[in-house]
């Protein structure tokens, strides 16, 4: 077994062994939530939701059963002698056990159950554009939601409690100062950007119809091109993007046609490519450990963000891509490399956040952070949330949404449970550029390795300095070794500085 090299303690050998199984339960429940957003039908729901609670329960009972709680105190005991990765298991399962032993089992069983009717309530809403469909459902994630956070327990803030399972030690305080800093920032960026010359409000490709299967080819073209390994993953469709995570050699990823404007789903493969490339490059020697997944989703978004906006919004990604886009899309021929980049960095307040630029894409996080945030502390009553949603969006982006689909309706997160998720996505942005510091800091500049295709030593780069560790360390203890300090969000300020303004 290749894990042993890494693990050599006997107690750790031996919560490993009763962790396989464990682990082999998250497999299931992972493709069984895969197959609920890409090919079940829609009434299978029912059936998904009471087989994903009884899961959720077995694993509970498997984490907290007394003969594996025995192996984690014997192992925390000796703590001083366990290497890195050793440490990291206790971290992680002491931390699992926490949460499951201050969750009771009628509560786990419901959460997971609310998850899957909750999913389909939505799709329906978004799609009828209706938001009293969702609203009973919005209401009981609110209030499961508010039950972990109080059996859980915090200090200053309930929402504190549902963070910290996203993101390991975050609180609402660190994430506001880091977030509202940024869209400060952002605000100035912003308006000199949108009243130059330089980056378009709008461009004529996005009303360009493409051909579906086209586009297909173009997204494969690009997955292979930097490096999706096709025996170890795969592209599907969903309604809304995302990437799955069954093992170390089992990684799915999502995208949707809408049928105009191709970046959209161009830029969301990138994305989930990011994401994917964290999972597939964590070190073997981790499988079927706890250590097998991410530090953390800021950490995630981190590199998800960075193949989106750092690689794929670049110009030397845009002179790449353009045979790509002329072979199987054709009317790109038309557009020269500065058109197509000009295009793909169109700056505007938008409606829709998997949509929105570099410059407005924090705005949709605080929007939804603070609707969160006054949500769980029961400040906020679901029935009000779509006209706060609403006024928030024209504080901050000057437009307001006409549609439900296009405000409050248009993220999965609330549906599945994910609660306490969306600040995560800022501190991808953040920490994306400051692993980009430290990239040029070692390799130069990345322009130079995008313009010659050499995709290789970026994902080397960052599967040494992020990926191949897994879940070993906390994120803030990750972020200082990969980088050299703690999260910094003027690197990510001086990168858009640099981009938009040649400052």
């Amino acid at each position: 077994m290749e894990t042993l090299r890494l693990f050599q303690d006997e107690t750790i050998r031996e919560i490993l062994e009763r962790y396989r199984v464990i682990w082999a339960l998250g497999h299931a429940s992972s493709i069984m939530g895969w197959d609920s957003e890409t090919y079940m039908p829609k009434q299978g729901y029912r059936d998904r939701a009471i087989a994903s609670s009884e899961l959720s329960t077995l694993s509970k009972r498997l984490m907290t059963d007394p003969e594996m709680l025995r192996l984690i105190d014997k192992a925390e005991e000796k703590l001083e002698d366990l290497n890195d990765y050793e440490k990291g298991v206790v971290r992680i399962l002491r931390r699992g056990v926490r949460i499951y032993t201050q969750l009771p089992d009628d509560l786990i069983r419901e959460i997971a159950k609310t998850r899957q009717e909750a999913r389909v309530k939505w799709a329906d809403a978004k799609i009828k554009d209706d938001f009293e469909i969702f609203r009973p459902m919005l209401e009981k994630v609110v209030n499961l939601s508010i039950q972990v956070a109080e059996h859980l327990g915090y200090e200053d803030n309930r929402y504190d409690a549902l963070l910290d399972l996203f993101e390991e030690g975050l609180t609402y305080e660190k994430a506001r100062n880091n977030i509202t800093y940024v869209a400060g920032e952002l605000k100035k960026i912003f308006d000199e950007v949108y009243n130059g010359d330089e980056y378009p409000s709008q461009h004529e490709l996005e009303k360009v119809e493409y051909d579906r299967e086209a586009m297909e080819k173009v997204n494969k073209e690009i997955l292979s091109m930097v490096g999706y390994p096709w025996d170890r993953a795969r592209l599907d469709v969903s309604l809304h993007p995302f990437t799955m995570a069954a093992g170390l050699d089992d990684v799915r990823i999502t995208t949707r046609y809408e049928g105009n404007d191709f970046r959209r789903t161009m830029y969301s493969v990138l994305h989930e490519f990011g994401h994917a490339l964290y999972d597939l490059q964590v070190d073997p020697q981790l499988r079927y450990t706890p250590l097998e997944g991410g530090a953390s989703l800021g950490i995630h978004e981190s590199q998800s963000r960075f193949w989106e906006n750092i690689v794929g919004r670049s110009r030397e990604f845009t002179e790449v891509v353009k045979p790509i886009l002329d072979e199987y899309l054709g009317f790109t021929k038309d557009y020269r490399v500065e058109d197509l980049y000009r295009y793909f960095n169109i700056v505007r307040p938008g409606l829709i956040r998997v949509d929105a630029d570099e410059l407005t894409y924090d705005f949709h996080i605080v929007i939804r952070m603070e609707i969160e945030n006054m949500l769980v502390n029961e400040r906020l009553k679901v029935s009000e949330a779509p006209e706060v949603w609403n006024d928030m969006m024209e504080k901050y982006l000057g437009i307001r949404p006409k549609r439900y689909s296009e405000g409050i309706l248009q993220d999965i997160h609330w549906s599945i449970g994910m609660m306490g998720y969306f600040p995560t996505y800022s501190l991808g942005n953040i920490l994306a550029s400051q692993i980009l510091e430290a990239f040029k800091r070692e390799k130069g500049d990345i322009a130079n390795y995008i313009i010659e295709k050499d995709f290789k030593t970026i994902r080397e780069f960052l599967g040494e300095k992020i990926h191949r560790y897994g879940g070993t360390y906390d994120p803030a203890t990750l972020i200082r070794m990969a980088t050299g300090e703690d999260i910094n969000p003027r690197y990510y300020i001086q990168h858009l500085r640099e981009k938009f303004l040649g400052q």
